[in-house]
């Protein structure tokens, strides 16, 4: 059975358009979600503990013992008050790929926001910005979840959305000037991703990460 994708519009030079979401299906092939006992309850919220540790202390800008101490407070109160659906984490850590995923983040950090601030001060400047549906490879939440943060902490870029069923995510960028751009964000986007599993995702979702979306809906 073949997919009826909607055709792909011409590149022109006028402001580049919404891009809208491919057709696709419910995630069926995911399978029901496991069971989570009590032990991997709770190695799941302190993983979840230690992503809000990390983005409130980069939220911060500032590594002391101060804010470490508050963002443990923080994240253990909206894990006790605002308790969210079970996470299950079927990967392992890798620290190698955690090292290469810090690192490159800290780069896009920074190179983001001397763009940013060029646009800022630059005369007459007035950036055109486009929304992108981009269709994550790998549709588990926690993988949607770390995605969207790490894409929305960089300056220039925005999670509008998550469609959590479609594995969707809508995504804001500054300074669209052609077609090869939103090409670029795009491959950005799906480039987090894949360092993101790469560093904490199973085997099964590496193996994921060689589809394309079309491929990813009838692969079973």
């Amino acid at each position: 059975m073949t997919d009826d994708l909607p055709p792909v519009p011409p590149a022109h030079g006028g402001p580049p358009p919404e891009v809208g979401p491919p057709d696709r299906p419910p995630a069926a092939d995911d399978g029901p979600t496991p069971a989570v006992g009590r032990g991997g309850r709770r190695r799941d919220q302190a993983v979840a503990l230690g992503w809000l540790v990390a983005i409130w202390m980069l939220l911060w800008g500032d590594l002391s013992w101060g804010n470490l101490l508050g963002g443990i407070l923080v994240g253990a109160a909206v894990l006790l008050f605002f308790p969210l659906p079970p996470v299950t984490f079927g990967g392992r850590l890798r620290p190698g790929a955690l090292l290469v995923l810090a690192v490159t983040f800290l780069a896009e950090l920074v190179s983001a926001s001397v763009h940013v601030a060029a646009i800022a001060v630059r005369p007459g400047c007035r950036p055109r910005g486009a929304i992108l549906a981009v269709p994550l490879r790998v549709r588990t939440d926690l993988n949607l979840a770390l995605t969207a943060e790490v894409i929305s902490l960089v300056p220039g870029t925005l999670i509008l959305e998550v469609d959590r069923d479609r594995g969707v995510l809508y995504v804001h960028v500054l300074d669209v000037r052609r077609p090869e751009d939103l090409t670029g964000s795009r491959e950005r986007v799906l480039a987090v991703e894949r360092r993101i599993v790469r560093a904490v995702g199973s085997a099964e979702e590496l193996r994921q990460l060689s589809l394309e979306p079309s491929d990813r809906r009838t692969d079973p």
